[in-house]
């Protein structure tokens, strides 16, 4: 009896162990309580005293499509002018020197010629054998008159003059195409500027040989700069936004502050292999001769159409990262750091936003000032 109630007391422990054990097990797989923490918006930015920071409010305005392009400005080529002989020589004194401005008919260079020296030597000897068959002709025709001379000697001597006339006048007009002058005839040849206008180019210097022009640069190019070219590069992709006859405004390096109004003259029908890229020529005046060859220049092209957008004062942007961002006034400190699409640079200071901003919004007009404040605060 004691033994069946030992037994019925150990399976007893037994089930009362199981028990425990499978309460145990079931609260060890039990997940444990989730907790959801909420993650700041890095966009969102409070500022104590935003009196500080100035808000704008983005327009909406209609604008011209634009497009911006890398440029130079060049010489207008039909206003260029080549400064050539006809002859070779050795330069005996130079008058001036490259980047002058010099007028019509200034003198720009005194050399010596063979060429010259012959054709005076031709000239003279011509003009003594004009003097002697004159002669021979009015001896002939007086001996005519007197019948001391028969009429076919007298045609033989009035013909002999009148070659001796045209030898004359050949070797004169050499004399002349050379550069030279029959009435003062020397070997030392004065190069004068043919047009008036800036000299661009100059491969010559003082006792340096010239050459004939058949073999030899030009002595100098002269450019007449009161008109000239900027030339740029548009890319295949954007040459539908560009038209002969549309408003080009140039900036340049050196007058950051100022815009030169142009207008597209020509579009090249051919494109560089290489880049892609079609030359466009844009004709701009230059009265006051500022604008100089071979500045770097970029074009901001204004097209005829356009469309309704939001400007915003061009400080209200910042270029930060590749990408452009606005600071959008939310709440009374609060503003939120928003990714725009920045457009073209306008000549009043405004920025023109192609997404990503509408009108009404009112943004931060320093942004690089609040982005300081911004990041320091962090």
């Amino acid at each position: 009896m004691k033994n069946w109630l030992l037994f019925a007391v150990l399976i007893a422990g037994v089930g009362v162990l199981a028990g425990c054990s499978h309460d145990a097990n079931a609260k060890s797989n039990d997940a444990p309580p989730t907790t959801v923490e909420s993650v700041p918006d890095l966009n969102l930015i409070k500022i104590d005293d935003p009196s500080r920071f100035p808000v704008a409010e983005a327009k909406a305005r209609h604008e011209a499509d634009q497009l911006m392009a890398p440029g130079i400005i060049s010489p207008d080529v039909n206003r260029n002018v080549p400064v050539n002989m006809l002859t070779g020589g050795r330069v005996m004194e130079l008058k001036v020197r490259l980047g002058d401005d010099v007028q019509k008919g200034q003198l720009l260079l005194t050399m010596t010629s063979p060429d010259m020296t012959q054709a005076i030597s031709d000239y003279r000897k011509f003009q003594a054998d004009e003097a002697l068959a004159k002669t021979q002709a009015e001896r002939a025709e007086d001996l005519s008159k007197h019948g001391a001379m028969a009429q076919k000697d007298l045609e033989v001597a009035e013909e002999a003059y009148q070659k001796s006339k045209v030898d004359t006048q050949a070797a004169a007009d050499r004399i002349r195409q050379l550069g030279g002058d029959p009435q003062h005839p020397t070997p030392l040849l004065e190069v004068h500027a043919p047009v008036s206008g800036t000299i661009i180019e100059q491969n010559v210097t003082n006792s340096a040989g010239v050459k004939s022009p058949d073999n030899a640069p030009n002595l100098f190019t002269i450019a007449d700069l009161s008109e000239v070219w900027v030339l740029c590069d548009v890319f295949e992709n954007n040459l539908a936004q560009v038209n002969v006859g549309d408003t080009a405004e140039i900036e340049l390096n050196a007058y950051p502050n100022r815009r030169f109004q142009g207008k597209i003259a020509n579009i090249s029908k051919v494109l560089d292999p290489t880049t892609r890229s079609a030359k466009v020529r844009i004709e701009l005046p230059n009265p006051t001769g500022i604008l100089r060859p071979n500045m770097f220049a970029t074009a901001h092209f204004i097209s005829q159409g356009g469309a309704n957008r939001a400007v915003v004062p061009v400080t209200a942007v910042l270029r930060l990262q590749d990408r452009d961002w606005v600071f959008v006034r939310t709440g009374e400190k609060e503003f939120r750091r928003t990714q725009v699409q920045a457009g073209p640079v306008n000549s009043d200071g405004t920025q023109q936003v192609m997404s990503g901003l509408k009108a009404g919004d009112q943004v931060v007009v320093n942004a690089l000032q609040f982005d300081r404040e911004a990041t320091t605060k962090e």
